[in-house]
């Protein structure tokens, strides 16, 4: 019997109990560095194996399969098996090989991609983040994988889904860096831009030591967003951003802060020109679309500012205002900004007047005092949480030893007293 069929007998007799897998675990690590050499006899073993049962053992054969580069027919064979595995192993047995687990769903999503089907991956790999996650709070390294596949498949509702749980524990800092940043991308796809902002506001204020490709490609959507959602850009940033990313990030988007300040004049001709003049670098960057909007978006706030002067307007009258090309555009454009509830007015088709009204809600109703109840119970728990992080960090060894040493670098001794008043 060869030691690799001896293998696959200890690996169906040793994954019922918990001390069963635990010895298998040591089993497993001797074995590891032989399997890589019986890769062409490994794939018909996985046959023989139920990813249910045997879910730790299936795992080291499954990422000693994909160890090698993998072309388009072994990828065509290989998907299946990894689909299969990860919607049936169990979070238990796989948690005792996380880095495993990680390595083999990374490999699957460039398989996926390298077939043309990232479709094929997003469920997939949602199901792999739910069984690495310790709790919805935590934040693994699979959680960008699964939102790059969402924008690659355009499956920005299935990305949305794990866009709100509040994450409060990073496995490394560059996972937080692309799940914001592919996250933003999700929420401009689904024209959710308030979220949108949130997110690549994120990347952009995140520590750093030195200024990233991410914070980069962030900062520049993060001034696109701002222009279509709140209208105007702020250059400068809070003051908790890193000093790196205050000095340098500005550097790398000027175009995209000439726009911002093209946006601003509120002239739609000057607006298009400047994107015509920079389209080639808009287009390098994959930005044009969402330069579009930018430049869609301002006929939309100079429509929202003739609310704050008139009460009554024709359509001709805010077609030429707004430098529309017709009423019939100036009224589409009215349409579906009330849609929106982005302004409160009404149009009459017969003589072609709109009328600007205010904001009806009261904020009395049932709904409204729940939509509030629920953010006032968010925003404590939100604070009870940090107070607990904060209580944490305080008593942290490492946080200790480092005050410490801060600390050690001034001697109040050396210094004179502060006088409590001065005698003038």
């Amino acid at each position: 019997m060869g030691s690799l069929d001896a293998l696959v007998i200890q690996i169906q007799g040793l994954s019922s109990s918990a001390g069963d897998i635990s010895r298998l675990h040591v089993i497993l690590k001797q074995a590891e560095d032989s399997l890589p050499s019986e890769s062409s006899r490994l794939c018909p073993i996985l046959n023989q194996l139920d990813p249910s049962t045997h879910s730790l053992g299936y795992l080291y054969i499954l990422e000693a399969c994909t160890s090698a580069p993998i072309s388009k027919e072994q990828a065509t064979t290989l998907v299946p098996y990894i689909a299969r595995y990860i919607s049936f192993c169990v979070p238990e047995q796989i948690h005792l090989a996380p880095d495993k687990f990680v390595s083999v769903c990374k490999r699957f999503k460039d398989q996926v991609v390298l077939l043309g089907t990232p479709i094929r991956g997003v469920a997939p790999m949602l199901t792999a983040v739910q069984k690495l996650q310790t709790s919805s709070e935590h934040l693994t390294t699979l959680h960008p994988e699964f939102l790059l596949l969402c924008l690659l498949a355009k499956c920005y509702k299935t990305g949305l889904s794990i866009l709100e749980d509040n994450i409060f524990e990073v496995d490394q800092p560059r996972d937080l860096f692309l799940y914001c940043y592919y996250g933003g991308m999700i929420c401009i796809g689904q024209k959710r831009f308030r979220k949108a902002l949130e997110l690549l506001h994120n990347v952009v204020t995140a520590p750093m030591s030195s200024i990233n490709a991410i914070a980069v490609e962030a900062y520049k959507k993060y001034i696109m967003v701002s222009l279509i959602h709140h209208g105007q850009f702020s250059n400068s940033l809070p003051k908790y951003t890193s000093s790196v990313a205050q000095r340098v990030l500005k550097n790398f988007c000027q175009p995209y802060i000439e726009l911002a300040s093209s946006y601003s004049s509120g002239k739609i001709a000057e607006l298009e020109e400047y994107v015509q003049t920079n389209r080639e670098h808009f287009e390098s960057d994959n930005n044009l679309g969402l330069v579009k909007q930018v430049v869609s978006s301002m006929y939309k706030r100079n429509i929202q500012r003739l609310t704050q002067t008139y009460l009554t307007l024709s359509l001709q009258d805010i077609a030429n205002t707004v430098q529309l090309n017709s009423p019939k555009e100036a009224e589409m454009h009215v349409l579906q900004m009330i849609q929106d509830g982005e302004i409160f007015a009404t149009i009459n088709q017969k003589d072609g007047m709109v009328r600007f009204l205010e904001d009806p809600e009261q904020y009395k109703s049932c709904e409204m005092i729940e939509n509030i109840d629920s953010s006032i119970q968010r925003i404590m728990a939100l604070s009870r949480k940090l107070t607990a992080i904060d209580e944490q960090i305080s008593c942290d060894p490492l946080y200790l030893a480092k005050a410490g040493r801060e600390r050690q670098r001034f001697d109040f001794d050396d210094f004179d007293s502060v006088p409590q008043k001065f005698n003038i």
